[in-house]
């Protein structure tokens, strides 16, 4: 089964990530540096033309391959504001789901609702579980699993190259499985 190429979910819209998208996601994501930067080790000072281009041919590199399908997350006036991806790294018949929004749209329930359409995707394409992942001290990102009824089932060490500045370095690991 193919992944949908765009999604919805209460008022929010996903659209694959396209490789014209380099100087989207680079404006993007300079402007959510400072908000980003703390939990994500990837969003840093120096973050160019040449990241955001390695970042959307990635993305297309992945989806292709089938490993993971990362989504543009759509603001009211249909603008880019943030990213969404179903990974598949984490084991067989698991999709792991990750998000992050320009800081102007948190607090809207925009993350969450982007979630809930890639829980839908993710088991529209079989997945017997979702799981989301973020550093024991991102509490904003923590909220969104907990909020969506899924389960922690543990913690586990970053790897050293994953682990941003803010964080501790221990990720929790929170599951929802196939209803």
């Amino acid at each position: 089964m193919e992944p949908s190429e765009q999604l919805h979910h209460d008022g929010v819209d996903l659209r694959r990530w396209r490789l014209e998208d380099a100087g989207t996601a680079l404006r993007v994501v300079t402007e959510s540096l400072q908000h980003l930067g703390p939990w994500m080790a990837w969003a840093a000072p120096g973050y160019g033309m040449k990241e955001a281009a390695d970042f959307v041919g990635k993305a297309e590199r992945e989806w292709a391959a089938g490993t993971s399908f990362t989504y543009a997350v759509l603001g009211p006036e249909r603008q880019v504001i943030g990213s969404a991806s179903l990974m598949d790294r984490i084991g067989p018949g698991g999709l792991e789901i990750g998000y992050w929004l320009h800081p102007d749209f948190e607090g809207r329930g925009i993350a969450r609702r982007a979630a809930l359409a890639l829980i839908d995707e993710a088991f529209r394409l079989g997945a017997g579980h979702v799981e989301i992942w973020h550093d024991e001290a991102n509490h904003r990102s923590g909220a969104i699993p907990k909020a969506l009824g899924f389960v922690e089932v543990g913690r586990s060490p970053a790897a050293p190259e994953h682990v941003s500045p803010a964080g501790t370095g221990i990720l929790v690991v929170w599951r929802l499985p196939r209803p």
